[in-house]
C-alpha cells in the first residue's frame, strides 16, 4: 500500500493548479492565441495529473468498499472536469482564430462573427474548473483518503 501522503499532496497540487488556472481565466483577458494555448496546456496538465493519481490509486486500492470506489469516482470526475475545460478552451481558441480570419478577410462592412464567442467558451471552462475544488473538498470532508500509516493522522 503506498504512503497516502503522496495522493494527498497530488490532490492538493491539482486543486492549487485548478485554482490558479481559474484565476488566470477570470482576471486575464485572453486576447492572444498564444496565451489561450498556454491555458489549454495548463488544463491538460491538470487532467493528466488527475489521471496519473487515478491510475496509482486504482493499482493499489482493492475496490472493495464504497469509500474506495467513491474516491476513484471523485478523482475521475476531477480529470473529466479538467479535460472538459481544456476542450472548451480549445473551442475558444478555434473560434477566436476563425473570427480573426473573418475580420481580416472582410473587405466591405463589418465581418460576420461566429457565435458563441470565445469568451463564452472561456466562461464555460471556468465553470468546469469550479468543480475541482468542490470535489477536492468532498474527498477530504468524507475522509476518503485514509490516515497515513506513518503518522496515523488524517490528511
Amino acid at each position: 500500500m503506498p504512503d497516502r501522503s503522496a495522493p494527498t499532496e497530488a490532490l492538493d497540487r491539482i486543486k492549487a493548479d485548478a485554482l490558479t488556472l481559474h484565476q488566470a481565466l477570470r482576471t486575464n483577458s485572453i486576447g492572444h492565441a498564444h496565451a489561450l494555448a498556454a491555458r489549454i496546456t495548463d488544463a491538460q496538465d491538470i487532467a493528466g495529473a488527475a489521471l496519473r493519481l487515478f491510475l496509482d490509486l486504482a493499482q493499489h486500492t482493492p475496490h472493495t468498499t464504497a469509500g474506495e470506489l467513491l474516491l476513484l469516482d471523485h478523482i475521475a470526475q476531477i480529470a473529466k472536469a479538467a479535460q472538459d475545460a481544456s476542450a472548451e478552451l480549445t473551442a475558444a481558441l478555434a473560434r477566436a482564430v476563425e473570427n480573426q480570419r473573418r475580420r481580416a478577410n472582410a473587405t466591405t462592412g463589418p465581418a460576420v462573427l461566429i457565435r458563441p464567442s470565445p469568451q463564452q467558451f472561456i466562461e464555460s471552462a471556468t465553470d468546469l474548473l469550479d468543480r475541482i475544488p468542490a470535489l477536492h473538498h468532498a474527498i477530504h470532508h468524507d475522509r476518503l483518503i485514509p490516515p497515513s500509516r506513518l503518522t496515523h493522522q488524517p490528511h
